[in-house]
């Protein structure tokens, strides 16, 4: 009987064990692209604070991640066009040699933007801001 207890007190706490692992785990992000899980390593924060941010810094870059043509329909003044579903770590190198450089990334709803963010951090940039989608921006736009 006292093995039974014990049995139970050492199941008990190993699932336990278990449960909490198993919450931890879902900050973690798949990355296809090298068939492994990563981190989320960018930040996410809204637009209006992201733009306070951004206004703050001296060499940040502020990224577009759109399609050319919605870039050419109007974008956030100052934003460079870096497409998401071009995006490779040659392009972005030649882009933003910099990894530590601070980059501002945002798309038209925020789901693109936070694919390039996670894609950025995997390239090894260490500063990514994402900021979420240019629906959220009250400000003029440059054609």
């Amino acid at each position: 009987m006292k093995n039974i207890k014990t049995f139970c007190k050492i199941m008990t706490a190993v699932f336990f064990c278990l449960s909490c692992t198993a919450k931890e785990n879902k900050s973690e992000i798949k990355n296809p692209a090298k068939n492994e899980v990563a981190m989320k390593s960018y930040i996410s924060v809204s637009m209006d604070e992201g733009l306070k941010m951004l206004s703050e810094e001296k060499n940040a870059v502020l990224l577009d991640v759109r399609r050319p043509d919605e870039y050419q329909a109007g974008h956030m003044p100052g934003a460079i066009l870096f497409t998401n579903e071009t995006m490779t770590p040659e392009k972005a190198e030649n882009l933003i040699p910099s990894k530590n450089t601070k980059l501002f990334v945002y798309c038209r709803s925020g789901r693109r933007s936070k694919e390039a963010s996670q894609k950025l951090a995997d390239y090894g940039y260490t500063n990514v801001v994402e900021i979420g989608g240019i629906m959220n921006y009250s400000g003029e736009l440059e054609k």
